[in-house]
This record gives structure tokens, C-alpha cells and sequence, in this order.
């Protein structure tokens, strides 16, 4: 059955040569591992879901809890390591298999060696020699000693003469007796209902084996339809690694020209930036020089009719102070005051000296008349083309990569389905179902054997029972009739009934003790033997470790396992192992090592990555020759700006008269001061022009100053950016032009580095995807495929029947029916003694006082019939039957 399970999952996939094993066992590949782990390790690829393979739900639970009776079986194997505590003699089994695999001859047990071994042995099995030699002694003395007691009773003797002597303490004798033997006979129950608890158990379980039969083979039946299912679905979830493949094959304009975009973007975008900076610029630096050349253009027309006002107003101030009444003594002294600050009322800048710059600015706008924005985006769109035209230059690589996943699927397709998969397993199932048949057939006859097991057993229990009757009917029927005024001569009918009862017990424990004793030393040794040899190796697995000793069935065979399946005993394969992997649930595929057979990493690697797809993806080759970042126009047109004029204007000059004020004095507080001077004088007329000259001044400040101070702000601002953006201007173009250059030299020629190591990451991502899937394929054959648990069951299915439901039940049953027998040799002891209280005595012992001395004596005499009174002197006879009698009793108690 194992074989058959074994086969349908090699039929799944196939043998293969072993050429196909040195595939994966030569040098290259460790070779080709050892580069890769040199190299840069590569980006992690993306996780693809294969999903879940179709998990096989088994329908045997392969445990037994025994319930109440296991405390029973606890008891027995207790009892077991009370007689065997000597460990597993595995090395020892080991020697006596190898040393007589020819067979067994007698005259090889001479050899030292075998010597040796038999004395082992017989040390291992000390306890059981020893508790064995005690039952077959008593299968040999009890029905000895029996058949002696009987001729000794009929000799009226050990207890056969039926005369009681009279005690003081007959009544705590009879009481302890009694005890003894009902303590004797509720223990030999307890051993009954022992026994008979382990019998019913035997029946009950062997029905419950017709259920792990069929749940087992349910199981392996489950096993063998489910296993080419999931084959078929691990070749089919290769179409999820082929379609993530062929999703990036499709997208290889984004994913590998997105890549070395990235990687050149670092040097080519700054560049760009720096040249649509400096267009920028242009622009402010023609704003600036408009901005200039207007404000230039109202100061100096300003500057004129500033000068002119200013001159008006000095001369009609000076006019106004020649009025005679600034001769007056007060008056003549603000008057000349006044008159010293007209020098004061003139403009301070002359911007009629400053240089021209429409040279300049007709420069600029001939620089302006190139779009060099537009050219540098230009330089933008050509290099974000990168991944169009990746994808334009790989085309045919694409296409033909697709044609290749395509046969490579259909080749691992066609492969699993060419074997005879349906054949094998209608062949397996029918197999199954007639195995099924066959053992259903055999249930009559089990359990007819079973139900003449059960009456055997019975049977033996009821001798035991027999002997409990007697006992507790002697006892009921002795301790309901018996009467403490009555002599022994006279007891009743009832006590006598009950002490016959109590001698028949003993009787039958005579005729049935022996045979008990001979089953209970028959199966204590058998049972015993099979729990400490068998169900116990069995449990802890050490008997897996005797079978999977290397060398153990042939000196040139190693394991023993493999070479009865795979015809290799090589192979390292042992029978333990298999064991844990199928209990684990694993994969048949991992469990039995079939990689041996067929190295599945060797067929996907040759199948799903070989080496026409990894050439393919090798010669892909990207030329980024194309790409222009910077026009000559745009060159060109950075050169014409560097040369425009707009770094030799003299910025100093403007700056000067910009600095200075628009007149010599604010003409502010020139006025304030005026109106100050005017209020000191007498009121009149010579105040009021005064006042109107102040009123004039601020006229012509409101109107004319400013206005030229605003357009000196914005001259000043104009020309300070000016200055700041013709600072070094050629060397600013200069670097900006070297720095395209080093782009479009870096895209140009060494770009071919990069594309090479994008590409390569690009292709490690796509066999990265193949990777997962073959790594997924081996895991799941490892876990999830063909899991053998089906297996293991059987295994623990064979434990449980052999081992928990008979033998523990076997042992448990000797246990009780041997305790029984022990018991019943005390029971045999009391009820004889008992019955002599119980029986009614031909002849009795008489008591009589000894007369007026105040000393009694006692003479007693044996008479037959009623109790008769005889005289002191007829009784002389007496002292010397108290003798005999005295040696009589003590022969009878030894």
C-alpha cells in the first residue's frame, strides 16, 4: 500500500536519467552561485501570489483516550516496570538480528559471543523468568497440594476429623476469620470486574477498528485522487510568473527605461535646470534694463525742470527778502539768515552724465528673439523619452521572449501529462476498494472469533465466580445460622449448610486455581512481553531506530527503506524519518527523498529559465545615441547673452548718483524751517510771502522730488540686480554649457554602463519571478503536495489496535484474573478455618469444675451424642487424651 501511494507520486513527475541528477550535482552551478554572491546583491523583486494548493482533508484522528479504564492500564504498566524496569535492549536485538540473519542454529549458540547474548537476554528478562517460574510452580503444586488435602481430610486429618476443640477465644477467632475472607472475597471481585472490564473492552474496541480501517482507507483514497490535482495546479500557477513576466516585458519602457532615466537624471536634469535658469534670467535682465532705461529717462527730464523750479524759487525768495522791511534791527537779522540758506535750494544728482544702455538692452532683445526655454524643454522631452525608447529599441525582444514562455509552458504542461497518471490511479483506487471488500469480509469471522474470545473469558471468570458464591453463601448462610448457645454437636442446619458452602469453595479453588494460574503465566508472559518489547518501542519510536540500523538486513546493504523502494540503499532514507515527515503532514515528495529519483530544482531550472531565454534576455541592448539635451541654437544663444554688453555697463556710476539725493537739502524741512523764521517776524506782508515761498517749496517737492525719488528706488533696484546677474556671466555660461556637454557625454558614451547594469537588474527582476515560482514549486512539493499523513495513520492506527485496544486490554485482564488466583490460596486458608465454626462436629470438648478447692480444673473426654456429665473419679482417662489431643491439633495447624 505504501508502495502504491509511493508510486503515484513518481508517476506524477516522472524518472528521470542520471544525467539529469548530475545537473544539479556538478561544479558550474556552485561556481555560477559563488559570482552571483559576489556581485551586487540585486533589488527585491516583487512577491507574486500563487495562491493555496488544494489541501487534501483527512478523516482519521489517529488517538485514543481510553477513558476510565486507562487508570487500569496505568496500573498494569506500573506493574510491568515493577517487573521490567530494565531499558529498550536495542544494541542487543541489533547483535541477535545480525548475528543469525541465516537462521537459527543450535550449534551456533556455543559461540562465546551468542553466549554472551543469551545471558543478556536472560538479564533482561529476570522479572518475567522469575514471576513466570513462580506461576508455572504453582500450576504444579496447586492441584498437588490439593489432591493432598484431600486424602488428608478423608484420613480425618488436617482438619477432616470433625471435632472442635473449645476456646476461650473461638468468638475473635470465627470474627477474624470471617473478616479475612470477606476482605479475601471483595478483593477477588474487584480482580472479576477487572478482568471483565478488560475482556468487554476488547469487544468494544474491535468495532471501533472497522472505523480506522475505513477512515484509513478513505484517507489514502483522498490521497491518490487529490495528489494529481495538485501537480496540475502547481504546473498551472506557472502562468502567473509567465504573465508577471510578460506585464514587465510589456511595460519595459517604464520599468527599464524609467531605471536608467533615474540613474542619468542625477547628472543630465541639473544641467537642463541650470540652462532654463539662466533663460530665466535673460527675461529679468531685459525687465531690469527697461527698467532702467525708463527711470533714466524721468530723472533726467526730472532733473531739469527740478533745476529750474528750484531756480525760480531762489530768485523769488531773494527778491522777497530785498523788501525794505528786512532792514528793520529785529527783522534784518532772520531776514539775512534766511537769505544764507538759498544756496541750498539746488538738485544734487545729475544722472544727465550717466552712460546709455539701449546698446544693451538691443543686445538682450536680440538674445530674446532664441526661445531658449523652449529649446531646453526640448532637451527635457528628449530625455524623458528614454523609456519610449527603450521600449521602441526592444520590440522584437519582447516579442520573441513571449513565443519562448509560451513553448516553455506548454513543455512543463505536456510533461506531467505524460505518464499514464489516470491509469495508475484507477488501478490504485480499485486496488483500494477491493483491499476494502476483502477486509469487510473477513468482519463475521472476527467476530465470531471475538464472540468466542469473550465467552472463554467469561467462562474463565466464572470458575472465579463460582468459588465467590460458595464463599459468600457459606459466609450468609454460616453467619445467619449460626448460634453462639449452641455446642458444636448441635448446630443448626443453616450453619452447617454454610460451612459444606465454604469447603465446596475451597474444593473448587483446588480443580480451578491451576488452570487460572497456567492462562494467567500464558498470557502475562506473551502480553507482557509484546508491551515491553513492541507497544512500548512502538510509542517512544525507538523500534523506528532497530529498523533503520545501518547495515542491519545485509552487511553490503546500508538502509534498509530505501533499498526496498528505490532498489538503493545508499540513499539516506530511513524509516523514522519518513515517519516524523508524514506525521508533520509533509509532502511524499520530501518524506521519501524523491529528489534522488527526480531532481525537480535540475528539471525547472533547465524547463522554466534556460539558457535560450537567458541569452534573450542578455542582448538587450539600448542606444541612447539619440538623445540631445542642449540645441546649437540654445548654445549659441547662451554665448550672444554672455556677450551682450550687460557685464560692462558701469554699474558704479549708477549706483553713485543714485545714492546721492535728488537736492541739496530736503526741501521739507527746508519749507518747516522757513515758516519757523516767518512766524518770528512782525505780522505783515514780508511774513505772508515768506509763508507762501514754504508752500511753494512743498509744491514742488509733493510734485517733482517725489516722483524722481521713486524712480531712483526703482533705478537702484534695477541696477543691483543688474550687477548681481552680470557677475561673472561668461564663466556662469561657460559652466553652464560644460555641463551640458559632460550630460550628453555621459549619455552618449559611458550611458552603455548604466543601461548594461539596469538591464541587468531589469532581467534579474524578470528571473526573479521565475525563482519565486520554482522556489514555491519546491516548498509546496516539501509541505503541501501529496502530504503523507495517510501514512503515519497507518502507522498509529496499527499502534493503537495492536497496542491500546488488545494487548493493554489482554494485560489488564491477566492482571485481575491473576490477582484472583493469588487471592484465591488466602481464600482457601480462611474458608477452611472458618468452616470448622460452621459445621456441626460429631464429637466436642467437656468442661467440668474441679470441686471445693477454689481451684478449677478442667478435664475434657470426646463422647459421642449428647453431652453427658460424668464424676471426678471416672474421668481419669482424660488427662491423657488432653495430651493426644494437644500434638493432634498442633500437627493439624502446621
Amino acid at each position: 500500500m505504501l508502495w502504491t501511494s509511493w508510486l503515484v507520486l513518481l508517476l506524477c513527475w516522472g524518472t528521470t536519467s542520471g544525467e539529469q541528477q548530475a545537473d544539479g550535482s556538478d561544479g558550474t552551478p556552485a561556481r555560477a552561485r559563488a559570482d552571483i554572491h559576489r556581485q551586487r546583491s540585486p533589488p527585491p523583486v516583487e512577491p507574486l501570489d500563487f495562491g493555496f494548493v488544494p489541501a487534501a482533508v483527512y478523516d482519521t484522528h489517529a488517538y485514543y483516550e481510553p477513558g476510565p479504564i486507562g487508570i487500569l492500564f496505568h496500573m498494569v504498566h506500573a506493574f510491568l516496570y515493577v517487573i521490567q524496569p530494565n531499558p529498550f535492549p536495542k544494541d542487543m536485538i541489533v547483535k541477535v538480528i545480525q548475528q543469525n540473519m541465516g537462521g537459527i542454529k543450535l550449534e551456533e549458540w556455543r559461540k562465546p559471543d551468542n553466549v554472551v547474548l543469551l545471558l543478556q537476554w536472560i538479564y533482561y528478562e529476570v522479572g518475567f523468568l522469575t514471576c513466570a517460574t513462580i506461576g508455572i510452580t504453582l500450576v504444579v503444586l496447586i492441584p498437588i497440594i490439593g489432591l493432598c488435602f484431600c486424602v488428608c481430610r478423608c484420613c480425618e486429618n488436617c482438619g477432616g476429623e470433625m471435632h472442635q476443640r473449645q476456646r476461650k477465644n473461638a468468638d475473635c477467632q470465627r470474627g477474624f476469620y470471617t473478616a479475612s475472607l470477606v476482605a479475601t472475597s471483595i478483593f477477588i471481585i474487584l480482580g472479576v470486574l477487572i478482568a471483565y472490564a478488560a475482556n468487554h473492552n476488547v469487544t468494544t474496541q474491535i468495532k471501533s477498528t472497522r472505523r480506522l480501517i475505513n477512515t484509513n482507507l478513505r484517507d489514502l483514497k483522498t490521497f491518490a485522487n487529490n495528489t494529481p490535482a495538485q501537480v496540475e495546479y502547481l504546473t498551472a500557477q506557472y502562468t502567473t510568473a509567465k504573465n508577471k513576466v510578460l506585464s514587465d516585458l510589456d511595460n519595459i519602457g517604464p520599468l527599464l527605461g524609467g531605471r536608467i532615466h533615474s540613474q542619468l537624471e542625477k547628472e543630465v536634469v541639473p544641467s537642463l535646470d541650470t540652462a532654463l535658469r539662466m533663460a530665466g534670467a535673460m527675461r529679468e535682465t531685459k525687465e531690469a534694463l527697461e527698467n532702467v532705461s525708463s527711470s533714466l529717462e524721468v530723472l533726467q527730464e526730472g532733473t531739469a525742470k527740478l533745476q529750474a523750479s528750484l531756480s525760480g524759487e531762489r530768485a523769488s525768495l531773494s527778491n522777497t527778502l530785498s523788501d525794505p522791511a528786512c532792514t528793520n534791527g529785529a527783522v534784518s537779522q532772520t531776514c539775512n539768515t534766511i537769505r544764507s540758506t538759498l544756496s541750498q535750494l539746488g538738485i544734487n544728482a545729475d544722472f544727465s552724465m550717466l552712460p546709455d544702455l539701449s546698446h544693451a538692452l538691443a543686445n538682450v532683445n536680440t538674445v530674446l528673439k532664441t526661445d531658449l526655454s523652449n529649446i531646453v524643454q526640448k532637451g527635457y522631452s528628449s530625455f524623458n523619452d528614454t523609456p519610449k525608447l527603450v521600449h521602441e529599441q526592444t520590440k522584437n525582444i519582447v516579442s520573441g521572449v513571449k513565443g519562448m514562455l509560451d513553448k516553455i509552458g506548454t513543455e512543463i504542461n505536456s510533461f506531467s501529462k505524460m505518464f499514464p497518471v489516470e491509469a495508475s490511479l484507477v488501478n490504485f483506487t480499485n486496488f483500494l476498494t477491493k483491499g476494502q471488500k476483502n477486509i469487510e469480509s473477513y468482519y463475521p469471522q472476527v467476530d465470531q472469533l471475538d464472540f468466542y474470545r469473550w465467552i472463554g473469558c467469561v467462562a474463565a471468570l466464572c470458575m472465579v465466580v463460582l468459588v465467590l458464591a460458595f464463599n459468600s453463601l457459606g459466609l450468609l448462610c454460616g453467619a445467619c445460622g449460626y448460634d453462639k448457645q449452641a455446642t458444636p454437636t448441635t448446630r443448626g442446619c443453616l450453619s452447617n449448610t454454610g460451612g459444606n458452602l465454604l469447603m465446596a469453595g475451597v474444593g473448587f479453588s483446588f480443580i480451578f486455581a491451576w488452570v487460572l494460574m497456567a492462562i494467567v503465566t500464558t498470557l502475562f508472559v506473551v502480553g507482557g512481553n509484546i508491551e515491553k518489547l513492541i507497544c512500548e518501542p512502538l510509542a517512544n519510536r525507538q523500534l523506528f531506530k532497530i529498523i533503520d540500523t545501518p547495515f542491519l538486513v545485509h552487511p553490503a546493504k546500508k538502509n534498509f527503506l530505501p533499498g526496498m523502494l528505490f532498489q538503493n540503499p545508499n540513499i539516506d532514507l530511513t524509516l523514522g524519518s519518513m515517519y516524523r515527515d508524514c506525521h508533520e503532514n509533509n509532502g511524499l515528495y520530501h518524506s521519501l527523498q524523491l529528489e534522488t529519483m527526480f531532481n525537480i530544482n535540475s528539471f525547472l531550472n533547465r524547463t522554466v529559465y534556460n539558457k535560450d531565454l537567458a541569452n534573450v534576455f542578455e542582448s538587450v541592448r539600448v542606444d541612447l545615441q539619440d538623445i540631445l539635451l542642449l540645441e546649437q541654437a540654445g548654445r549659441d544663444n547662451l554665448i550672444n547673452f554672455a556677450n551682450s554688453g550687460v557685464g560692462e555697463i558701469d554699474y558704479e556710476a549708477y549706483l553713485a548718483e543714485v545714492n546721492k539725493g535728488v537736492t541739496l537739502v530736503d526741501l521739507l524741512s527746508f519749507s518747516t524751517d522757513l515758516e519757523a523764521q516767518a512766524d518770528q517776524l512782525p505780522r505783515g506782508a514780508l511774513e505772508n510771502a515768506l509763508k507762501g515761498h514754504a508752500s511753494s517749496i512743498r509744491q514742488i517737492h509733493r510734485e517733482q522730488v517725489v516722483p524722481m525719488l521713486q524712480a531712483m528706488s526703482t533705478l537702484s533696484q534695477s541696477i543691483k540686480q543688474l550687477q548681481r546677474m552680470s557677475s561673472d556671466l561668461p564663466v556662469k555660461v561657460t559652466n553652464i554649457l560644460s555641463a551640458i556637454d559632460a550630460a550628453e557625454y555621459l549619455i552618449t558614451h559611458n550611458a552603455s554602463h548604466v543601461v548594461k547594469r539596469e538591464t541587468k537588474v531589469f532581467t534579474q527582476s524578470l528571473e526573479g519571478y521565475f525563482k519565486q515560482y520554482t522556489v514555491w514549486v519546491k516548498n509546496s512539493l516539501t509541505a503541501e503536495v501529496a502530504q503523507c499523513k495517510p501514512i503515519s495513520n497507518i502507522v498509529d492506527s496499527m499502534e493503537i489496535v495492536a497496542c491500546s485496544f488488545i494487548i493493554d486490554s489482554v494485560n489488564t485482564f491477566w492482571f485481575g484474573l491473576g490477582g484472583c488466583c493469588i487471592l484465591l490460596i488466602p481464600s482457601i486458608i480462611f474458608s477452611v478455618k472458618l468452616a470448622k465454626y460452621y459445621r456441626r462436629m460429631d464429637t466436642e470438648d467437656v468442661f467440668e469444675d474441679m470441686g471445693n478447692t477454689g481451684n478449677p480444673g478442667e478435664h475434657m473426654c470426646d463422647i459421642h451424642g449428647d453431652l453427658a456429665v460424668v464424676r471426678y473419679e471416672q474421668c481419669f482417662c482424660l488427662h491423657a487424651c488432653r495430651g493426644v489431643t494437644w500434638w493432634r491439633d498442633v500437627l493439624q495447624s502446621l
